[in-house]
């Protein structure tokens, strides 16, 4: 089946854009991290759980899988990278306005679609007990009780 190579292809590609996005401040790991899992989800379960538990980016990507959130401070980053790098582009770049259109329309529709998720899990999250009942965890939302400490 040819889908598979591709996509574990497409998944390796988003990890190395991750790794120069660690290095470089104005280019996001996490969102190339997410699709990087997805990517090896649909493809490898080897890799796919090898980039779930790493150190530094696995929490975000098990977070966004469980419960679709990103981080504030992974919204600013990737924002900011969105702004900078569509921003100066737009501006200092001679190119056909079409271009431009299409350019800023992507920029705004990328943002509009982090800015639009939650921040946070939700705050009471139902699961079930020993007994398989069902369970009610309330967090207290000032607490550090959420996942990754806030």
């Amino acid at each position: 089946m040819i889908k598979k190579p591709i996509l574990i292809t497409l998944g390796i590609i988003c990890v190395i854009l991750g790794i120069i996005g660690a290095v470089l401040p104005v280019m996001p790991t996490t969102p190339f991290a997410i699709l990087a899992a997805y990517f090896f989800s649909k493809s490898s379960p080897k890799m796919h759980h090898w980039i779930l538990n790493l150190k530094y980016i696995g929490p975000s990507i098990q977070e966004w899988e469980k419960h679709h959130v990103i981080r504030p401070r992974a919204k600013v980053m990737c924002l900011v990278t969105i702004f900078a790098m569509f921003g100066s582009t737009l501006l200092f770049v001679r190119t056909y306005m079409w271009a431009k259109i299409a350019m800023a329309c992507v920029g705004i529709a990328v943002s509009t679609f982090v800015v639009t998720r939650k921040s946070y899990p939700d705050v009471e999250e139902n699961t079930k007990d020993e007994d398989g009942q069902e369970a009610s965890h309330n967090f207290d939302v000032n607490s550090d009780q959420r996942l990754g400490g806030g």
